[in-house]
């Protein structure tokens, strides 16, 4: 298994900058989210905005991605790559996900938004998710076990109606966008290494209406729901502290607004 980084306080703070500066451009855009709205303008108000911030788009040319920025509407689970073809529609669900790096350090977050007005179904789901990775944080403090985390979420999707996507988790952050360890989103208590104060990652549960089960289009990025039903995601990055962890992505109020 690879090793988990522990930070510095000094890296730990710019972490903070770099997360505080992902919520903001998270927040700019929801504000900015209605019916009509194209997937590609999302793509330029997050370059804008982030550039306006001093930062740049970790995810824009990451592996190839073309984008800066993920937009994942309705059934697609997440790495939706935002074209003009793809327009929001009164009742859709959109997650978008925001990574910045500021100051040699990346800070990741996203939300899902209902657009207009929505179904019982859909509000369902983004409540659910939503309460999933707060479960999943909950769990975050100096000698819990990885596997903590991906259980508590886990039995509050099933307790909910609703299923947790297993192939794609949540990773530690840092000076490089993706790096150990890896955060299932499933998983047993008392389970995998010890969470150690400084170490920083993603929490991100992806949460579906339906089945777990998912496919990858033949754009190779997009992941969406094997039967076509809804996925909402929530993520925040957080660090390890002594007494608990520290969301470095807080929401905003605007964003907090929009997504409910």
């Amino acid at each position: 298994m690879a090793t988990i980084e522990i930070h510095t306080l000094r890296a730990v703070e710019a972490l903070r900058h770099a997360g505080r500066a992902a919520a903001a451009t998270l927040a700019t855009v929801a504000a900015r989210l209605a019916p009509g709205v194209r997937a590609d303008q999302i793509d330029q108000w997050v370059r804008e905005d982030t550039a306006r911030r001093g930062g740049r788009p970790s995810q824009l040319n990451y592996h190839g991605f073309p984008a800066s920025v993920c937009v994942s509407r309705n059934h697609v689970v997440c790495h939706g790559i935002p074209t003009a073809k793809e327009v929001l529609a009164d009742g859709d669900i959109v997650n978008v996900d925001v990574t910045t790096e500021l100051g040699g350090y990346h800070g990741d977050t996203s939300a899902t938004f209902i657009v207009g007005r929505s179904s019982p179904e859909a509000r369902h789901v983004v409540d659910v998710a939503r309460r999933c990775r707060d479960a999943g944080i909950a769990q975050v403090r100096d000698g819990a076990r990885l596997g903590d985390i991906g259980a508590a979420i886990e039995e509050l999707a099933r307790k909910e109606g609703c299923s947790v996507v297993r192939e794609y988790g949540g990773h530690g952050i840092g000076r490089v966008m993706h790096a150990a360890p890896h955060v299932s989103h499933v998983g047993r208590r008392g389970t995998g290494p010890r969470l150690r104060a400084g170490m920083v990652f993603t929490i991100e549960p992806m949460v579906n209406l339906g089945g777990a089960a998912v496919r990858l289009l033949d754009d190779g990025w997009t992941v969406v729901t094997e039967d076509g039903s809804l996925s909402a995601q929530f993520e925040h990055t957080v660090v390890v502290t002594r007494n608990g962890c520290e969301i470095l992505t807080p929401e905003p109020e605007v964003a907090m607004a929009v997504a409910l």
